[in-house]
């Protein structure tokens, strides 16, 4: 703010002030940068979740450009080519049907990224309402509420997920993925209702909350404006790094024969299918198998980096 007098002061006579707004500044007079802005300066900093956004990136456009970079289709079977070992023809070789490996493991990324972010976004929007109303009102909401999710919460996440896959019945195509999202999303809303939760308890006592009610604010407004913004921080953190526990619960499932079915790609399912001769042909699970390690370390690398790019404690 810049204080200018006009009209200066003499034997008493007074003085008339006029207040100037002038950007904000943080330290030393430099102009304070939006948190979007911080968030991106401190992500470049970092290697580590700059090299995890790479992997994750480069996931997608495999996923999205699935058709084109697969040199097979994954599902047509070849009885004459069964358990070749990697060659020109067929560089991750080909499973006991005679499909390529590769394109099987090209097309399975679309199912992983599905799944797993998919699910996210079903906790997410189901369970953030729920931790706001829970911490904003209190009360018997909030117990009711918490209530259901220590229910949830008092199964663990692999056995209720197997639990709801064997209710739904798990089938192939669209609607057996849809099924696996189901499941997983049902298992991750407590730990968003938790977390938001117990975020709303702190940012509602601010002075700025309670400044808005003191105005006469409604509470939709104040909890969309003020308190659901300043949730945003831990609620993306968590989003990113539950990404990568969605993908191994999804390939769990499939492993178990819960999840997508097959003749759909699924990086679970061609390591179940090929275990038993794993010991003659290896090459068949290490393909899958790496694939759902270098997606999940992607995801984690990243989760990481943002989390310390967000903390305001950091500068």
């Amino acid at each position: 703010m810049k204080l200018q007098v006009l009209n200066g002061a003499t034997n008493g006579s007074a003085a008339t002030a006029v207040i100037e707004p002038e950007a904000p500044v943080g330290r030393a007079g430099v102009p304070s940068e939006s948190l979007l802005a911080q968030t991106a300066r401190r992500l470049k900093r970092s290697y580590t979740a700059l090299f995890g956004l790479g992997i994750v990136v480069l996931l997608v456009l495999v996923a999205i450009f699935a058709d084109v970079l697969a040199p097979y289709d994954p599902v047509v079977n070849s009885m004459n080519e069964m358990f070749q070992a990697p060659n020109r023809t067929h560089w991750l070789g080909t499973d006991q049907f005679g499909r390529d490996m590769l394109s099987r493991i090209i097309h399975g990324s679309r199912v992983s990224l599905a799944v797993g972010l998919s699910s996210v976004l079903l906790a997410i929007f189901v369970g953030v309402p729920l931790g706001i109303i829970g911490g904003f009102y209190g009360g018997k909401a909030d117990t009711l509420i918490m209530r259901a999710m220590d229910l949830i919460l008092a199964f663990p996440v692999f056995l209720l997920a197997i639990i709801i896959m064997i209710m739904f019945t798990p089938t192939a195509g669209l609607l057996g993925a849809m099924k696996v999202i189901m499941a997983i999303g049902i298992v991750r809303i407590p730990i968003y209702a938790r977390l938001v939760r117990g975020s709303v308890l702190s940012i509602k006592e601010k002075e700025y909350v309670e400044a808005c009610h003191a105005l006469g604010q409604h509470d939709p407004k104040i909890l969309l404006r003020h308190i659901l913004p300043n949730c945003m921080a831990p609620i993306i953190v968590t989003g990113t790094l539950s990404i990568a526990t969605a993908i191994i619960v999804e390939a769990s499932l499939s492993f178990l024969g819960l999840g997508t079915q097959p003749p759909t790609p699924s990086w679970g399912w061609d390591l179940k299918a090929n275990v038993a001769w794993i010991q003659q042909t290896p090459w068949l699970a290490l393909g899958p198998g790496f694939a759902i390690f270098i997606t999940v370390l992607g995801f984690n690398l990243f989760g990481d980096g943002l989390r310390d790019a967000l903390d305001p404690r950091l500068k």
